[in-house]
């Protein structure tokens, strides 16, 4: 066992580890409840009970606490968009255009029913100068995998490079329909309207695709 492992294991250890998962926690209420702007350092040591200074002995700073938030709700979505791709079997072009669907479908639920959670991936914007940590990144990649797996049965003509590429511009196209329809800010639409401008979107793309190869 090395320094830090017997640092965690010390009971002064497992009480800060406490301490910082209910800092998170207490974060992703908060951000959950009413969004990234609302959060404060002292409404945070008052939720968990310690002195302000103490919550700088748990996280580097605020900013590290929302992008920690802010991986947790990537993993929740990546379940959730997990689960939607495999109840749809992809036999063929068409059972992979109908996960593609239903991976869709699920997103726009997903932030419906996360809206704030959701925004904060998008909206929060790191200091200029500080760079998105490596882990972040990963985060973001890992999600297109559940688009990418559908597009390698209907491009199986393209290179793997050609896949994703099509894959990030797929989840733009989809993540942008559903972030105005969700901001009404030009007018509100229904989510199953959302939903329908989605499908047509991904089907006309597709059908696309499809003549391609």
């Amino acid at each position: 066992m090395d320094r830090k492992e017997a640092d965690s294991a010390s009971p002064r250890g497992r009480q800060r580890e406490n301490q910082r998962e209910r800092l998170i926690l207490a974060a992703e209420t908060r951000i959950a409840t009413s969004g990234v702007a609302s959060l404060r350092a002292r409404d945070l040591a008052g939720d968990i009970g310690v002195a302000l200074g103490s919550i700088y002995n748990l996280v580097t700073d605020i900013d590290e606490l929302i992008l920690i938030v802010g991986s947790r709700t990537l993993t929740k979505l990546d379940a959730a968009l997990g689960e939607a791709a495999t109840a749809h079997a992809m036999a063929n072009p068409a059972g992979a255009i109908e996960r593609l669907i239903a991976i869709a479908h699920r997103y726009r639920a997903f932030a419906s029913q996360h809206r704030f959670l959701w925004r904060a991936l998008f909206e929060f914007r790191l200091a200029e100068g500080r760079d998105v940590p490596d882990w972040v990144s990963a985060d973001l990649k890992h999600i297109f995998r559940n688009i990418v797996e559908p597009l390698n049965t209907l491009m199986p003509w393209a290179e793997a490079e050609k896949r994703a590429l099509m894959a990030h511009t797929l989840f733009c196209a989809v993540h942008g329909v559903v972030s105005l329809g969700l901001q009404g800010k030009m007018v509100a639409v229904p989510a199953e309207v959302v939903d329908q401008e989605v499908e047509q979107l991904l089907r006309l793309t597709c059908a696309g695709l499809l003549q391609e190869g």
